[in-house]
């Protein structure tokens, strides 16, 4: 189901949210894997799109208690976990997503954010596999299934692109892909600006949106962050994963901007086919800098 009337969100939540018997309900927004409502104000209730996902959203509860417990940002508290209906019912966070507000990012904002996000994946990095492997899966899609798809996209946003850039991409994804990462550790797996919660100053409220997070090359989360807040966020996040000492710093460099530009073709595509023309400014806008012979 890729959508539900507010009856039927209210229905979904009955008898599991006491003194919740008639809340107001909005739709926040929808993804390609959920489609998420504020309830009652106070609470965010995200249903799976995928039936056979719907067993999922209890690992991602378990997950992010333990997100919660070694993070460096706020992360949502989970108020109920429903299988039956495919959704995750948490406290909603204060803060709008950053993705809105990118035009307004100065370059110490850029570097500020990116520091921040940096040590959250520094931190996630260090929780053991083991204690985190029974409520998440492993992510291993290899560099040259990426670079598969980003070729697959190409015909679909190439009228889009400016004729000017045209050749650098396509010199891209004519390009071998890096090696893999020889290590995974726990990521969020979708660090995009849609996922990240700033206040009016542009400080992190919370991130949101836990459930692609895997065991997985954290480089991918890292190209987000080049793609979306650009180099000099990017260039302040590093630190934060290298202070575990497993990463040598040119590989994670060059998976990070190898992926950073597979997904800036990724959200292009999803802003021109229906999704929020958010993701189609912002890929356009980040084109020349992130394709450039320099980057």
């Amino acid at each position: 189901m890729t959508s539900r009337s507010p009856d039927q969100v209210v229905e979904a939540l009955r008898g599991h949210l006491p003194g919740v018997e008639h809340p107001t309900v909005q739709p926040l927004g929808a993804g390609l894997d959920n489609t998420a409502y504020l309830v009652g104000g106070t609470l965010v209730a995200r249903f799976r799109r995928d039936p056979e996902e719907y067993p999922a959203v209890c690992r991602e509860a378990a997950l992010l208690d333990v997100v919660a417990r070694v993070g460096t940002v706020p992360v949502p508290r989970v108020v109920a976990a429903l299988p039956e209906a495919g959704c995750l019912v948490t406290a909603l966070l204060p803060g709008r997503p950053l993705l809105a507000h990118l035009d307004a990012l100065r370059p110490e904002d850029a570097r500020r954010l990116g520091a921040q996000l940096g040590r959250l994946l520094g931190a996630l990095a260090a929780v053991p596999g083991a204690e985190v492997a029974a409520v998440t899966g492993v992510d291993d899609v290899a560099p040259d299934e990426w670079l598969a798809e980003a070729r697959e996209t190409w015909p679909e946003v190439t009228g889009t692109v400016p004729a000017a850039h045209r050749p650098t991409v396509e010199r891209f994804l004519d390009t071998e892909p890096p090696a893999p990462s020889s290590r995974n550790v726990l990521c969020h797996n979708d660090l995009g600006a849609e996922h990240v919660l700033v206040d009016h100053r542009l400080e992190v409220t919370g991130v949101i949106d836990w459930s692609d997070a895997a065991l997985t090359d954290p480089a991918r989360d890292l190209g987000l962050i080049r793609r979306d807040l650009g180099p000099e966020a990017f260039e302040a996040a590093l630190p934060g994963l290298l202070a575990t000492g497993a990463w040598d710093a040119d590989a994670v460099r060059g998976r990070a901007l190898f992926l950073a530009r597979c997904a800036l073709l990724e959200d292009l595509a999803h802003g021109l086919g229906g999704g929020a023309q958010l993701y189609a400014d912002k890929s356009l806008a980040a084109l020349p800098e992130l394709f450039s012979a320099q980057s």
